[in-house]
């Protein structure tokens, strides 16, 4: 599953996701749209997986999905 699929698990429109994690809504659909992987600091990304509410392995395989289009 992508960052996309993640997303839409969820339930939330990327505008939310951004505000949750402070970020820009354009780094979220870059995220979806497979442009760019989250780069962040640990605190971060548990805060990325308390708003995707995935598990790390899920985020991990979504980078690869993301490196696999490149």
């Amino acid at each position: 599953m992508n960052m996309k699929g993640l997303r839409l698990r969820v339930g939330k429109r990327a505008e939310e996701i951004a505000v949750e994690l402070g970020v820009a809504v354009s780094t979220v659909r870059n995220w979806d749209q497979l442009k760019t992987a989250p780069r962040m600091t640990p605190v971060d990304m548990q805060r990325l997986i308390n708003v995707y509410q995935c598990s790390f392995e899920e985020l991990v395989q979504a980078e690869k999905e993301m490196k696999n289009n490149d």
